[in-house]
């Protein structure tokens, strides 16, 4: 059975970085976008980072433009946004595609542990049924709806969370806590 740790990410040079290197740390997962509704929350994962860095959490930021064409630009211009406008510190890879034919094997890995969403109040459902109308990509059961999903992985390589949009980064902290 595959792990998580066997998985490979692209950095924005071109150069691969493999999951194995990040054994024993507790992983956060995004699929994220530079021109959505929810990419202010790049300030709340930069926040989670600074706090939670020094005692293991990495959080992994992959841009995906398949969400409305959300994340133009090419992988540099991504990456200068997100570090001028929000100051992010935390790795940031090539972007990518999450669902689909040509997703990358980690979202398959981690769809097929995780399936659904956890979407917390009324009011995100509400918004969560909006956004699922309007992804194009969303067609089979585990997909990703929309970006900012987020995936908590535990020291050992288990996928214990999935978030949806919705979910802010601060209303981790208690989940990021168990794991430290």
């Amino acid at each position: 059975m595959m792990t998580i740790y066997e998985n490979v990410l692209k950095r924005k040079d071109g150069s691969e970085f493999g999951l194995d290197e990040l054994k024993g740390k507790i992983l956060l997962i995004v699929n994220t976008a530079t021109g959505c509704g929810f990419t202010p929350q790049y300030k709340g994962l930069e926040e989670l980072y600074k706090e939670y860095k020094d005692k293991g959490l990495e959080i992994l930021d992959i841009p995906c433009d398949q969400f409305g064409h959300q994340a133009p630009g090419n992988d540099d211009e991504i990456h200068e946004f997100c570090t001028m406008t929000y100051n992010t510190t935390f790795p940031r890879f090539a972007k990518s595609e999450v669902n689909g034919e040509n997703e990358l094997p980690l979202f398959t890995f981690l769809k097929s542990q995780m399936a659904e969403d956890s979407v917390n109040g009324l009011a995100n459902k509400t918004i969560m049924m909006g956004v699922e109308k309007l992804s194009t990509t969303c067609k089979n059961k585990g997909d990703i709806k929309w970006n900012f999903t987020k995936f908590l992985v535990d020291r050992d390589g288990n996928v214990v969370g999935r978030y949806s949009p919705t979910t802010k980064p601060e209303d981790l902290k208690k989940e990021i806590k168990k794991y430290i």
